[in-house]
């Protein structure tokens, strides 16, 4: 397959608001690929190479300066011998190597598809062809169910796997995917409630679970090997020894666990968030040490109970890991679980969970059965840029420009962000050294007082609602932001829409 019909197929996709025509576009292009050209046709489509990290970033994208043809001849599978080529580059040399490949493929690439590659290496292709587009044509193409192609992909933590086999293999083959100890699959998601009251009344009888302020931790066990994900489904094992060490100490062989880990101060409170991402850093200390606390079981000893309901699932990790369970209860009670939900604040946590006991494990979707309860409203933003501070924050990168998801561009580009707001509240001298060194490496652009950023950096905002707003092109601007942290475990697909902040709005 040419890369100019990539280039054209998503050319029509961003021009399109219509799903249905997204989808019609993205089948077409995914019937017309080889079956070894669907891997590396899945991972541009989503700004997420197979080959994963390939050590090229904005500026060195920027960077490359050459002339392209008028007519381009190059083919996805040339394109995709050029990333392997990138990501093996290491050691001595590599930089100036990764600048040659980037050159070279620059040469041999039309403006629009050296403009393709360049933003799908850099994670931004920004076609409104989101995951769930994707899943939607693979099943166009393939002629398979959307239920049995999105439970493949969720099972198997990988759409061109799930598009690989939906388009080439047995529709037998596709529903066989399931469970398999070792490999993550996508964690289930929580929707939002003002009050544990109003989650109940959207759960019925549910288990009420303190909502901690930690990452959230996948882990899996074959007998002593034990491998542990993050929510974005990277493997941090190497660094969580304590976490491993736990998991090998339970009665069972095979496990698949789903849970959070933070760390407890000296009187057994949490400790910031920002302190227990920082053990999956680089250089983390191993003198801040986390703790798990598992709130579902999918698997145990050869049997997969993701389609069991909660109580069977709860009574199982009751069996196998009590002690490491996250508290709660579970009722139909409102007042109990607003009771849980005091008790989880006074002892410095988020609030709570409330899950209804009768449903299954639903991998990477969020729907009704989990509801999450905070005090105060927070949303996961996009960064899109921020001004140079004054006063005792002079020199400091610190007023951010806050974006919202925008996924059908609504309000501009679909999947491109909007902007609702900014605030400089609640950023430390640490956040605004952090800031300034940090956000010149995602430099979109920048003026006298204000450096723009591409949008790759997820910050939890806190605010206490939103208000109509002319200011900003959705509409609506936030009441009080302030920053709780920065999300390194979340990408900006995993943001906040602007159809959920419009939906504050009174009236």
């Amino acid at each position: 397959m040419r890369l100019a019909a990539l280039v054209t197929a998503t050319a029509e996709v961003a021009a399109t608001p219509s799903r249905n025509a997204k989808i019609d576009a993205l089948a077409l292009l995914l019937r017309a690929a080889a079956p070894d050209e669907i891997g590396p046709l899945v991972g541009l489509l989503l700004a997420e190479p197979r080959q994963g990290r390939l050590g090229v970033g904005w500026r060195g994208l920027q960077a490359v300066d050459t002339t392209h043809p008028a007519e381009g001849a190059l083919t996805l599978g040339e394109v995709d011998a050029v990333l392997d080529a990138l990501a093996d580059a290491s050691g001595s040399g590599s930089a100036a190597r990764r600048s040659a490949l980037l050159s070279d493929l620059s040469s041999r690439a039309t403006a629009q598809e050296w403009d393709l590659l360049a933003r799908a290496l850099g994670g931004e292709l920004r076609t409104g062809a989101l995951a769930g587009v994707l899943l939607d044509a693979i099943a166009r193409a393939s002629g398979r169910g959307k239920d049995e192609v999105r439970r493949a992909a969720m099972l198997s933590g990988d759409l061109a796997e799930t598009a690989l086999l939906a388009l080439t293999g047995t529709e037998a083959e596709l529903a066989a995917v399931g469970l398999a100890v070792g490999r993550p699959v996508l964690p289930m998601l929580a929707a939002s409630a003002g009050t544990p009251t109003a989650a109940l009344e959207i759960t019925g009888e549910a288990s009420v679970e303190y909502k901690l302020d930690g990452a959230r931790i996948q882990v899996h066990r074959h007998g002593d090997d034990v491998r542990v994900y993050t929510r974005s489904l990277a493997d941090v094992t190497h660094r969580l020894p304590e976490i491993v060490e736990v998991v090998r100490g339970l009665p069972a062989h095979d496990l698949i666990l789903d849970g959070e880990t933070l760390s407890l101060d000296e009187d057994g409170g949490p400790r910031p968030f920002q302190e227990t991402m920082s053990r999956f850093g680089a250089e983390a200390s191993r003198e801040l040490v986390l703790r798990p606390w598992f709130f579902d079981l999918l698997h145990v000893d050869g049997r997969d109970l993701i389609d069991e309901p909660l109580a069977l699932r709860l009574a199982e990790l009751d069996r196998v890991a009590g002690p490491w369970r996250v508290p709660g209860l579970v009722t139909a009670d409102a007042e109990a679980a607003e009771r849980l939900s005091r008790d989880a604040l006074a002892a410095g946590h988020e609030g709570v969970v409330v899950k209804a006991i009768d449903a299954p494990y639903t991998a990477g979707r969020r729907g009704k059965s989990w509801v999450k309860v905070k005090p105060v409203l927070t949303f996961d933003l996009v960064v899109l840029g921020a001004e140079w501070g004054s006063g005792r924050r002079r020199g400091w990168l610190s007023n951010l420009h806050l974006g919202a998801r925008d996924p059908d561009g609504e309000f501009g580009e679909p999947g491109g962000f909007v902007m609702v707001g900014k605030t400089f509240k609640g950023l430390t001298d640490e956040l605004l050294r952090w800031q300034t060194e940090e956000f010149p490496r995602h430099e979109a652009s920048r003026t006298a007082g204000t450096v723009m950023l591409h949008p790759e950096l997820v910050v939890e905002i806190a605010i206490d609602g939103v208000q109509r707003s002319p200011r900003y092109p959705g509409g609506i601007a936030l009441r009080f932001a302030r920053v709780k942290h920065y999300r390194p475990d979340k990408t900006p697909a995993d943001a906040d829409t602007i159809a959920s902040l419009r939906a504050l709005l009174r009236g």
